[in-house]
């Protein structure tokens, strides 16, 4: 497999040079989260100006636009609204408060992604580059090279996009199919006869299985994106690859996968509240909190961007035991 150093003369010493590494360093084994958070932090304070400048010049303009939604209309926001209750109506679903709400919140989330997409595969891919590329000198106690990095990208950056579209198609057609068997699965229900608590709590429990398998779909889509910056593959074969490194490692993925949710959740939420619903004062203190609350938005994606990378070379570090115990 081809390792991150693109030069000729260099590709087939790299990757055995730096599984060495990986073989030696105990800090891998055993694997846990709390040992990936550790890692994390320290190669944060290892090199710390690189990892600044990564959250400042290609994050913090990705989060500032998804958090203020600086370019969405809401006339296409409420238009979406409408169509999604019109849909769930004429499913059979009530028009409870809470069913307009989680459409209300699905809309701004589409047309959210929407308008930030070309953001995400541009500045966002090259920060999840930069993340895996200064982890790697850091392990390899090399130091960031600019240059080096710019001609990197440019060789990974087709394999990355096109891993970053197959992604997005599959958590769109997941969502979708979601919805999709939710509907018609709830219209049934009310056809039949079932009464309303019934129906509320078959929805729970389905939503949360829902959950559960599509965390684990994140954590594997997550993880083949990483494979596809270090590795010389993109696509299907990422993801496959993915799924192989990660199986006995789920529960370690999943518990990286809701702290780093959680994070973003709360900052998200703070922004919502100090800084686009605040109805008291005079609002000068939005100047500040504005720009605060979107770098601690960006630090929090920096942080699960590292974890993403850490574990995936623990991941590694484990397959590569496994192979030497199985010969």
């Amino acid at each position: 497999m081809e390792s991150l150093d693109i030069t000729p003369t260099k590709q087939k010493t790299q990757t055995p040079v730096f599984d060495n590494i990986l073989r030696s360093n105990q800090s891998f084994r055993p694997i846990s989260s709390l040992q990936i958070l550790k890692q994390t932090i320290r190669i944060l304070i290892s090199n710390p100006a690189t990892f600044i400048s990564i959250t400042t010049i290609l994050i913090y303009p990705v989060s500032a636009i998804h958090l203020s939604n600086l370019f969405i209309d809401q006339s296409i926001v409420k238009t979406t609204t409408k169509t999604l209750l019109f849909v769930t109506k004429s499913c059979g679903l009530p028009s409870m408060p809470f069913v307009k709400q989680s459409c209300q919140k699905v809309s701004e989330l589409v047309i959210s992604t929407l308008v930030s997409f070309p953001l995400c595969c541009t500045l966002l891919l090259v920060s999840k580059a930069a993340v895996v590329y200064s982890v790697e000198c850091s392990y390899s106690r090399k130091k960031f090279v600019s240059s080096r990095f710019f001609v990197i990208v440019r060789t990974v950056w087709r394999r990355v996009v096109s891993t970053y579209m197959l992604v997005c198609a599959l958590i769109v057609g997941f969502l979708a199919l979601f919805v999709s068997v939710l509907i018609c699965v709830v219209g049934l229900l009310y056809a039949v006869g079932f009464s309303h608590n019934a129906v509320v709590c078959i929805v729970v429990v389905t939503g949360l299985l829902f959950l559960v398998v599509f965390a684990h779909t994140l954590i594997i889509c997550d993880l083949c994106m990483v494979i596809s910056v270090w590795e010389d593959v993109s696509g299907p074969q990422a993801l496959m690859r993915s799924r192989v490194l990660i199986k006995g490692q789920t529960q370690v993925g999943l518990v990286i996968f809701v702290g780093s949710t959680i994070g973003m959740a709360i900052v998200k939420g703070l922004f919502e509240h100090r800084v686009k619903s605040l109805s008291y004062g005079d609002g000068s203190s939005r100047v500040w909190k504005r720009p605060v609350l979107v770098l601690v938005y960006s630090f929090v994606v920096l942080i699960d961007f590292m974890m993403s990378t850490v574990f995936f070379f623990s991941c590694k570090s484990c397959s590569l035991e496994a192979v030497e115990c199985g010969m």
